[in-house]
């Protein structure tokens, strides 16, 4: 099979097409021939091996995938934990998914790891009551489209979103944003206060870390709370405990695949989100298509901010 295997950590260059035999599933697994692979700002971290969960090598990148249960025929998205960037990948029969009808394989996967994540951040990590204001960051991609959108629907706020571009803005705003802002750290405090009508803010749902974290977290009320789920810019923070106790803010890390461990947790959360896309109560935003030779050219994009919604991989391509 093609496939795109690492076998020496680095940029983008270590990204290299090359034919493996096909995977054999074991015991308790699924062979499935991948029609799409999903692309996430992890990869980019797997690459360098500064992830949360640490890789060995040689390895095919990817951990979520598209495509026909070899076995069934079943339309399934899965996630496989890596080798999905290849034409062929194998899954646990526990974490495969049916795909329902109506629903493409671009909106499946953006709904399988981008979309538990949002989900999870207002219902588990930041724990968002009703009225409560909230703030997503990079709100035209992955997480954070579905994350504007999913304000709406869970009763939430006022919800502000950032964006590196006009035409960003202008997405998150029409997906939902009642308002939109430049996420450059230097005044970011002040723009946060002012889009949230003069008030500290409830809840931000942070990936960048370093200054973008540090402007977020002065930003909120007392009670406030700051989710942190990446660490895009590798750029660590740690407010003291000074801080947390004279302003009752709170920091609250989110790892989405802890949710694994706890059955229904992840399920749940999946399934209402394909019942929301398929009720057209929930818009995917589907970024580019880039054939599985291109990969590395979709993480340099990703990195770069250059893409909006959920980037793919095919294998065929």
């Amino acid at each position: 099979m093609r496939a795109i295997q690492i076998t020496e950590f680095g940029g983008p260059e270590v990204l290299r097409l090359v034919e493996l035999p096909d995977p054999e599933p074991a015991a308790g697994e699924a062979l499935i021939k991948v029609t799409r692979a999903g692309v996430n700002f992890a990869d980019t971290h797997t690459r360098t091996n500064s992830y949360v969960q640490r890789a060995t090598l040689p390895l095919i990148p990817g951990g979520e995938v598209a495509g026909v249960r070899v076995d069934t025929g079943e339309r399934v998205v899965a996630l496989v934990g890596e080798g999905g960037y290849a034409e062929y990948a194998t899954a646990p029969s526990e974490l495969i998914f049916p795909i329902p009808d109506g629903l493409d394989e671009g909106t499946a996967l953006a709904l399988i790891v981008q979309g538990t994540t949002a989900w999870h951040l207002y219902r588990t990590a930041g724990a968002v009551k009703v009225g409560e204001s909230v703030v997503v960051h990079a709100g035209a991609g992955g997480v954070g489209s579905l994350a504007v959108q999913l304000g709406g629907a869970f009763a939430a706020g006022r919800v502000i979103a950032t964006a590196s571009s006009e035409e960003k803005r202008a997405l998150a705003v029409e997906l939902g944003a009642h308002a939109a802002i430049d996420p450059a750290p230097e005044g970011l405090t002040d723009r946060l206060v002012e889009a949230n009508e003069g008030r500290l803010v409830d809840v931000v749902f942070e990936m960048s870390g370093g200054a973008v974290f540090d402007a977020s977290y002065r930003a909120l009320a007392p009670f406030g709370r700051i989710v942190a789920y990446g660490i895009a810019t590798n750029e660590p923070n740690a407010p003291s405990t000074g801080s947390l106790l004279r302003h009752s803010r709170a920091v609250v890390g989110f790892y989405l695949f802890h949710c694994l461990q706890r059955p229904g947790m992840f399920d749940d959360a999946l399934q209402d989100l394909f019942a929301r896309a398929a009720g057209a109560q929930l818009r995917v935003v589907v970024g580019q298509t880039y054939p599985l030779e291109q990969a590395a050219a979709a993480h340099i994009d990703l990195r770069a901010r250059r893409t909006t919604g959920k980037l793919l991989l095919d294998p065929a391509g």
